[in-house]
C-alpha cells in the first residue's frame, strides 16, 4: 500500500506545462488538500495556445487561460500564474529553470507539486507505449532542479527575489503503483467540476461525447483503484 502523503506543509506550488494538464487527475488531490486548510497556487509554463485543434493560437492562448483560471477556482485555488512560454516548444535547460526558480521564489512554498514527465504513459513492458508530450518530459525535469536553483544565489545571479530554500518536498504525479497517495474520495466531485470548466478545450478534443461525460471518465481513469477507492499518486523527492 502507499505511503501517506506528508501534512508538513502550507503552502504548495502545483507546476504544469499546459491548462488542463492538472485538472486530469491531480485537482482531485488539490479539492481534498484545500478544503483540509491548505494554500495552494498554479503555476503554468505555457497558456496551451497550441492545444485546439482549428482554433488559432491568438484566440486559444486568451480562452484557455480563463478556463484555467475558472478551474482552478472549482478547487480552491486562487492564484494562478502563466510564465507564457511557447506551447508545444519547452525545452529542458537553464531559460526554463531560471524561469521556474524565480516563481519558486515568488511562491515560497514548502510543496511543490509537478506532474509526470516519464517517456511514456503506460508501463515500461508496455508496447506500443503511449508516448509522453515533449512538453512535459521537459517540464518535470526543469522543476525538480528548479527548487535547487530557488534557494541558490549563484546559480542564477540575477534572478529576482530572495534566494528560497524552504521547500521541503517536490512530489511527482506517478503512473502505476505510486510509493505516496493522497486519498481522494471527498474531491472527486469537485475534479470532475473542475476539468469540465475546460469546456471548449473537450467539446473540440471530443465532439461526440458531452463535456461532463468526458471530465467524469477521465476523473474515474485517473483515481479509481482496484478495490474501488480513490486515490492520486505520487512520488516524493527532497526539497
Amino acid at each position: 500500500m502507499p505511503a501517506p502523503f506528508p501534512t508538513d506543509w502550507s503552502r504548495a506550488l502545483v507546476v504544469a506545462a499546459h491548462p488542463d494538464d492538472i485538472e486530469y487527475g491531480v485537482a482531485a488531490a488539490v479539492a481534498v488538500l484545500t478544503a483540509a486548510g491548505k494554500e495552494v497556487h498554479y503555476l503554468l509554463a505555457t497558456r496551451g495556445e497550441a492545444g485546439i485543434a482549428g482554433v488559432p493560437p491568438a484566440e486559444a492562448g486568451p480562452l484557455r487561460e480563463q478556463e484555467e483560471r475558472r478551474s482552478a477556482a472549482v478547487v480552491g485555488v486562487s492564484e494562478v500564474e502563466f510564465l507564457d512560454h511557447r506551447d508545444g516548444t519547452l525545452v529542458e535547460g537553464p531559460a526554463l529553470r531560471a524561469d521556474l526558480a524565480a516563481a519558486i521564489r515568488r511562491h515560497r512554498p514548502e510543496l511543490v507539486v509537478t506532474l509526470h514527465g516519464g517517456d511514456t504513459w503506460t508501463t515500461p513492458d508496455t508496447t506500443p507505449a503511449a508516448w509522453n508530450s515533449a512538453d512535459h518530459r521537459a517540464l518535470s525535469r526543469s522543476v525538480l532542479d528548479a527548487v535547487a536553483d530557488a534557494g541558490n544565489e549563484w546559480i542564477f545571479p540575477d534572478l529576482p527575489g530572495e534566494p528560497w530554500s524552504g521547500t521541503q518536498y517536490v512530489a511527482v504525479q506517478t503512473i502505476g503503483e505510486p510509493p505516496h497517495a493522497v486519498d481522494v474520495a471527498d474531491g472527486v466531485e469537485a475534479a470532475v467540476a473542475s476539468l469540465t470548466e475546460h469546456r471548449r478545450y473537450l467539446e473540440v478534443l471530443d465532439p461526440g461525447t458531452p463535456v461532463e461525460e468526458q471530465a467524469r471518465n477521465q476523473i474515474d481513469q485517473a483515481t479509481l483503484t482496484e478495490d474501488g477507492g480513490r486515490r492520486v499518486g505520487f512520488r516524493l523527492f527532497w526539497g
